[in-house]
């Protein structure tokens, strides 16, 4: 095991503080897709004892971030403890389908009430696009979609949507990488942003829909040639 994790302070909420943890380690590639770890592993280096870490991983089990070793071993072998999650873009696309209808009915929510996006959210936005800061593109694109949630109204629409996005800070990387596509995502957010405040729900929900599929298709495509190249070079 080679993620290097920070020491965890003991606290009530020690068992949240551990996934959280682990599922940043897992959704920054420190822990890698397929790499394996002990429960007595990560308490080690969280400096924590093994019960909080042991409710951590079953959370984390139960959300499909990691699996039991044995499950995901080739065949003929044994597998000891766990393995962060392989990425799979047919999974993606699931997740983002999903995560594309509860922004389209947030977004109608949001015009109902003329919802207006916050200028320096969307200006922020720009700013992070335009460096190379890969986890500030993530945060404010999280940022910009958690507002509208949180405009709708409807206070089951945000925790829906956090367990989706935890699986596509995986990958949303990828998209960012490249600057052209950077760009075009907070022209679409702008737009989206503007039907929205206009109260034009039918026009603010197809906006989000479409860049959710959009996002999809470049996710995916990256993946898929990620995932065959990385075939390509096992003996």
């Amino acid at each position: 095991m080679t993620a290097q994790l920070l020491r965890i302070e003991s606290t009530p909420d020690l068992v949240d503080r551990v996934y959280q943890t682990l599922l940043d380690a897992i959704s920054d590639g420190s822990l890698a897709p397929g790499q394996r770890f002990t429960q007595e592993e990560i308490a080690a280096q969280l400096a924590v004892s093994r019960q909080p870490v042991l409710q951590a991983l079953r959370a984390l089990k139960n959300d499909g971030f990691v699996l039991d070793a044995n499950a995901s071993a080739a065949p003929g072998t044994r597998g000891r403890g766990l393995v962060v999650a392989p990425l799979d873009a047919t999974w993606m696309r699931n997740v983002y389908a999903v995560r594309g209808a509860l922004d389209a009915l947030a977004a109608r929510l949001a015009a109902t009430a003329r919802f207006r996006m916050d200028p320096h959210l969307i200006a922020q936005g720009r700013k992070a696009a335009r460096g190379r800061n890969v986890k500030a593109m993530v945060d404010a694109d999280m940022a910009f979609h958690s507002a509208i949630y949180a405009a709708s109204g409807n206070p089951l629409i945000e925790p829906s949507a956090r367990l989706h996005w935890g699986h596509l800070r995986r990958v949303m990387g990828a998209v960012l990488q490249q600057a052209r596509q950077r760009e075009a995502v907070w022209d679409e957010h702008e737009a989206i942003a503007a039907a929205i405040a206009a109260g034009d729900g039918n026009t603010a929900a197809c906006l989000i829909e479409q860049h959710s599929r959009e996002a999809s298709d470049n996710l995916a495509a990256r993946l898929e040639h990620v995932l065959k190249r990385t075939q390509g070079d096992k003996p």
